[in-house]
């Protein structure tokens, strides 16, 4: 049970080429809202190794290791497997835990709970609302006002600047139209 144990806390060393090319994922959107249902085989295809793991494989990246632990622009967080909008930066926060942690997700829709028992503890895990990816836990010691701490790995992020995000959106509808 200890060998189990000490392999599947194991953290995977993430590389910097394994970035999101969201041109190469037909699932990836930052307006849709259908949901997405690709199979195992699929989401290989078009995720990096790195955000495959953590999203598909339920991961963790080392803690301090996320680009986005101590980046402080303002924006939006987004599911780095489908583009599902996750977090305001202005919910971000500094929880000294080692993972880019939020108090609040930007809304009900975006986020899925579900338990999580594994490595014998009783926790609780988010996972993107439209796709399914694992993104973290959620824990009740986090600020006011929610007294939640989303504690969610960085490599299943993607940021947009806030005046770069609305570009991109009134691009995406102009296209829509």
């Amino acid at each position: 049970m200890t060998i189990f144990f000490l392999a599947s806390c194991h953290s995977q060393t993430i590389s910097k080429k394994d970035s999101m090319d969201s041109k190469n994922n037909p699932a990836y959107s930052r307006t849709d809202t259908n949901k997405v249902v690709l199979t195992d085989e699929e989401w290989k295809k078009v995720l990096p190794r790195d955000v495959y793991w953590i999203a598909r494989e339920k991961g963790t990246e080392r803690p301090w290791s996320s680009k986005f632990e101590n980046f402080n622009e303002i924006g939006t967080y987004y599911c780095a497997a489908c583009g599902n909008p996750l977090f305001k930066s202005d919910t971000k926060f500094e929880s000294g835990c080692g993972w880019p942690s939020f108090y609040e997700p930007i809304s009900k829709s975006s986020i899925i709970y579900t338990p999580d028992q594994t490595h014998g503890m009783n926790r609780t895990e988010v996972q993107c609302g439209r796709c399914k990816a694992h993104l973290g836990h959620v824990f009740d010691d986090g600020p006011p006002p929610t007294g939640l701490r989303y504690c969610i790995n960085g490599v299943v992020l993607d940021f947009d600047k806030a005046k770069e995000a609305e570009k991109n959106y009134n691009q995406q509808e102009q296209k829509n139209k």
